[in-house]
């Protein structure tokens, strides 16, 4: 593991347009079955400008981001031995069909437990107009290797 990951930034993902037919698409897949997720009428009515993305969707961009950490060949992180222990969201607004989001990761710690590390990273979803829509905070636990581990 290369303990220099800590402040790492990535460079910003290309735009990501939230498409209606996703957003509906993952809401029946987590079955949020609330209207606004699939309605344009019933998210209007709330005062939305299309449907409204279940708050797990940012998930969708967040990957974007964990894709170049994990494509990193420096980071040390072997994908076989690596799973996702922890996630959360702090959102400023909800993400809306319509929107183009940018994701940018940071990796803001980690920590050695018997060997394995868990290293959080942020990421920040971004609007068009460069406005703050979530901030995605994931763990990935990264298992040692076992013979590294023996020695």
């Amino acid at each position: 593991m290369n303990n220099e990951l800590i402040g790492w930034e990535f460079p910003p993902t290309p735009p990501y347009l939230v498409g209606r037919e996703k957003v509906r698409e993952f809401a029946r897949a987590v079955f949020a079955d609330a209207p606004l997720h699939t309605d344009v009428e019933a998210a209007r009515a709330l005062g939305h400008a299309d449907v409204v993305a279940p708050p797990t969707f940012a998930m969708v961009i967040q990957d974007l981001t964990l894709q170049q950490l994990l494509a990193e060949p420096d980071s040390g992180i072997v994908l076989a031995r690596t799973i996702h222990a922890e996630q959360k969201f702090s959102y400023s607004k909800p993400i809306v069909a319509g929107d183009e989001l940018t994701g940018q990761l940071k990796v803001t710690g980690i920590r050695m437990m018997a060997g394995n590390a868990m290293i959080t990273s942020e990421t920040e979803i971004t609007d068009a107009a460069g406005d703050h829509v979530v901030t995605a905070t994931s763990v990935l636990l990264v298992g040692s290797d076992d013979e590294e581990a023996a020695a």
